[in-house]
């Protein structure tokens, strides 16, 4: 049996993997578009702030380690255009050539891209995203060259605040515009009180409510970033944070099933709507355990997990006599954690104002409480505050 593999990150690396350790006989083949698979994603701002000194630790697995060690034939630089669902192969465009691959069973693990809108000034140089280790490489050579004194970082999500921590903490000057009314969407209003307090506290220049309308070059060569509000930052560099894009299209093309917002529909053994084709990772929709309606959660943690499924699936239709037991993966909490400077904050579970999309404040079956306690023992030295909202 033959399983071909679309994405060599997260999802993909661990499917590889996970399928070897339970069949020493089947043919894996990983197509990676670009040239590193299996990389530390959630370390890659860290790496601009030196806190993470050797590029090398980002590489969580080479490809000719994926090679010798598991025998996955991985083909980096290679990017498949198109799925035959009817002939069960893939075409693939390799160095200026085109040839197809046959599979029995087919994994996308296509992941997501950064957003870049459709704004004047975009394409101007000095403006970075933060997706890849090649992307990282561009902004850490620019802050090493010593030529990039100051920067704007737009987007307040997970990114964007560790790339604003870690840009500060090369000595740049750094101002963070958000659109929202406050950063960390995932974290209730109160919570992002002292979120928003604490970035402000190490320097930080915050702009909420305010989206970038606009990038221009100044007659100085910095660039000019105009904000909604009319107002103008002006910078070195500007990194986007501003969120992802599903990367669905080739599924999509294929046929299978999607839904509204352009995430491939699986079921809880990670199929599609093809019985030979499982999808995990960024381009899936979840199942959210609280409210049972759908989430995107683009994190490592689910894809690693639904990855695993998959695997073990696949493994189980592909070897019937092996006795494999099927599994399933039951949805998300959206469990997540991430340093804001001096601040670790933490959130599972969904928010008040999701209770109140999902249709509960209609039932009044919630109840939020705002808690502040000390970490530990009030008597014992260093006791710090810790402010918790329940819901």
């Amino acid at each position: 049996m033959k399983t071909v593999i679309i994405g060599g990150v997260a999802g993909g690396a661990t499917a590889a993997t996970r399928l070897r350790r339970l069949d020493e006989q089947m043919e894996i083949v990983v197509f990676e578009r670009g040239e590193y698979i299996s990389y530390a994603n959630c370390g890659l701002p860290f790496y601009v702030g030196d806190v993470i000194k050797e590029r090398d630790s980002l590489l969580v697995t080479k490809p000719e380690a994926m090679r010798d060690r598991y025998h996955v034939d991985v083909r980096i630089r290679s990017t498949v255009t198109r799925i035959d669902r009817l002939k069960k192969t893939v075409t693939v465009s390799s160095e200026g050539k085109e040839y197809k691959e046959s599979y029995d069973n087919l994994l996308i693990a296509t992941g997501s891209s950064p957003i870049r809108p459709n704004i004047p000034g975009i394409d101007l140089d000095g403006i970075y995203t933060v997706w890849t280790v090649p992307d990282v490489d561009r902004i850490r050579a620019a802050v090493d060259s010593g030529k990039a004194e100051s920067a704007v970082v737009i987007g307040g999500g997970f990114i964007g605040i560790e790339m604003a921590e870690n840009l500060r903490a090369r000595g740049l000057q750094v101002d963070l515009a958000e659109s929202m009314d406050q950063v960390m969407a995932q974290f209730d209003f109160e919570m992002a009180q002292l979120l928003h307090e604490n970035i402000e506290a190490n320097g930080v220049g915050l702009h909420l409510h305010d989206g970038v309308a606009a990038f221009e070059r100044t007659e100085g060569g910095k660039l000019s970033v105009k904000l909604s509000s009319g107002a103008v930052l002006t910078a070195d560099m500007a990194v986007l944070a501003i969120g992802v894009r599903t990367n669905s299209q080739l599924a999509k093309e294929a046929g299978l099933a999607m839904n509204e917002h352009g995430s491939v529909i699986v079921n809880e053994e990670m199929q599609t709507s093809d019985p030979h084709i499982w999808a995990v990772g960024d381009v899936v929709q979840s199942t959210n355990r609280i409210t049972g309606g759908v989430s995107s959660i683009r994190l490592a943690g689910p894809a690693n997990k639904q990855a695993r499924v998959a695997a073990n699936n696949i493994a189980a239709v592909s070897n019937p006599k092996a006795g494999y037991p099927k599994d399933t993966y039951d949805g998300v909490l959206g469990t997540s954690v991430v340093q804001v400077f001096d601040l670790t904050a933490a959130a599972t579970g969904i928010r008040e104002t999701e209770l109140q999309a999902a249709g509960k404040q209609k039932r009044r079956d919630y109840e939020t409480v705002l808690i502040v306690q000390k970490s530990h023992a009030g008597y014992y030295p260093l006791a710090t505050q810790m402010y918790n909202v329940r819901v």
